[in-house]
């Protein structure tokens, strides 16, 4: 027996007691710890790209997550809700994006080349500027970036082949490959700055899916703004890869090593099957479009000898 407080207590009873004392410690401070990490707060965020088609998906739910929202792009930009902040900017320019930066939180990088294209092109908006952004946001202090990267930096594995983000890169173009760069210039940037990054590879994020390759690869508008959220409020990310694709029937992914982003998509390319097959018929498995990951961008050739691509 062991007495306490003028109880008489067995010892069985006494260590019970003891556990569960133990475990209500533990649970109170995980919840601190929980608080501790819990999302960031970012006053001021800058999107950029908010010209193109993502960043124009972007703009509104941004807005709502921040006091000040800075867009930008090459091109003009109208003003939609009142706490955006136009400023026009050339990523290829140092002082520009330096200066693009400054009192920035946060940012949703959606600008530079977005699909295949010159060298000349690519090197300048998806490789220098991708540079020129990160040293603005190491030498102003920005504390995460998130950004599209892209499918085409592992465009060369075979559709049989489910990846996850510790696979080898296999870009497919000049677009694939400065996505590479990008990646690894974030990786970089945690290692040495400790400038946390998500890079998200996306697959095909349209309205709805338009072909065959697209059912598996499909990331609908509203699962993109979803997946970026997720990406802002989650805690710790350091330098983050997932595949920003939606909840298809049909995937060529695992985001098994970046469960800690919380992401969690909705919608199904699967619903289109029928519309696809009634437009296009039944596709030839040995069709490029589908016997890997990057489609024809993987199949084409270089771009300066005049080949059409199609994302």
């Amino acid at each position: 027996k062991v007495r306490d407080w003028g109880l008489d207590w067995s010892l069985h009873s006494y260590i019970s007691w003891i556990v569960y004392f133990l475990e209500r410690v533990y649970e109170k401070s995980t919840d601190l710890r929980r608080d501790k990490l819990s999302k960031f707060e970012y006053k001021n965020i800058l999107l950029t790209g908010a010209a193109g088609a993502l960043g124009e998906q972007l703009r509104e739910t941004l807005s709502q997550k921040c006091n000040l929202l800075r867009i930008s792009d090459k091109t003009n930009l109208d003003k939609k809700f009142d706490n955006e902040e136009i400023k026009q900017a050339d990523l290829s320019s140092a002082e520009a994006i330096l200066n693009l930066t400054n009192d920035i939180d946060c940012v949703v990088h959606m600008g530079g080349q977005s699909i295949e294209g010159s060298w000349d092109n690519v090197l300048n908006s998806n490789i220098i500027g991708m540079y020129n952004l990160y040293e603005g946001c190491r030498k102003n202090n920005v504390k995460r970036v998130i950004w599209a990267s892209s499918v085409h930096t592992v465009g060369f594995y075979p559709r049989s082949e489910v990846i996850d983000n510790k696979v080898m890169p296999r870009p497919d173009s000049n677009y694939g490959l400065s996505k590479v760069f990008g990646e690894s210039l974030a990786q970089y940037y945690w290692d040495k700055y400790k400038l946390e990054t998500v890079s998200i590879r996306i697959y095909s994020c349209v309205a709805e899916p338009k072909d065959h390759r697209m059912l598996s690869t499909w990331l609908s508008y509203n699962d993109l703004r979803s997946l970026v959220i997720s990406c802002m409020n989650t805690s710790n990310v350091k330098h983050s890869i997932i595949f920003g694709v939606s909840n298809n029937n049909s995937i060529l992914i695992d985001n098994k090593y970046s469960k800690h982003i919380g992401y969690n998509p909705k919608d199904n390319g699967e619903e289109y099957r029928k519309i696809i097959e009634e437009n296009d018929g039944f596709i030839d498995s040995k069709d490029p479009l589908v016997t890997t990951h990057g489609g024809y961008f993987a199949s084409a050739g270089h771009f300066d000898d005049d080949w059409i691509y199609l994302d």
